[in-house]
């Protein structure tokens, strides 16, 4: 894997995140903040690793998937407690508190989207293998 920027994708991401922002502190409750926000947010993740390295499409995907699915699976523990960081509120709005299995079709929804605009675009065919 190798960094390199791509002002497309960092665009994205960028105006992603000023939704994600908006989100979460406008919205408090309902399907806009806990579904909608989660979809997103993979989107959000792929955007940032397609414009800062030069990984495939399916590896992007692949790698965006296992973090939001490995981040929602640690909300099965008490991990926060490990690190004292129950009451942090930027802890809890970054790594969430309650595993909802909705959040996890919500990741695939978005992995989805996001395979189905780069076959569109032509981006799926026309990338680079990842080297590590």
């Amino acid at each position: 894997m190798k960094l390199q920027f791509n002002k497309y994708y960092l665009a994205i991401a960028h105006f992603l995140l000023l939704i994600e922002l908006a989100i979460a502190f406008i919205i408090k409750t309902g399907f806009i903040r806990y579904t909608f926000g989660d979809y997103l947010v993979v989107i959000l993740l792929y955007a940032i690793f397609r414009g800062c390295t030069n990984m495939s499409v399916r590896a992007s995907a692949l790698v965006v998937l296992f973090i939001a699915y490995g981040i929602e699976l640690l909300q099965l523990t008490p991990f926060l407690a490990y690190f004292n960081l129950e009451n942090s509120t930027a802890a809890n709005l970054i790594f969430g508190s309650t595993f909802q299995f909705g959040d996890l079709v919500a990741y695939i929804l978005g992995i989805f989207t996001v395979l189905i605009i780069e076959y569109y675009n032509g981006n799926y065919k026309n990338t680079h293998t990842i080297k590590v």
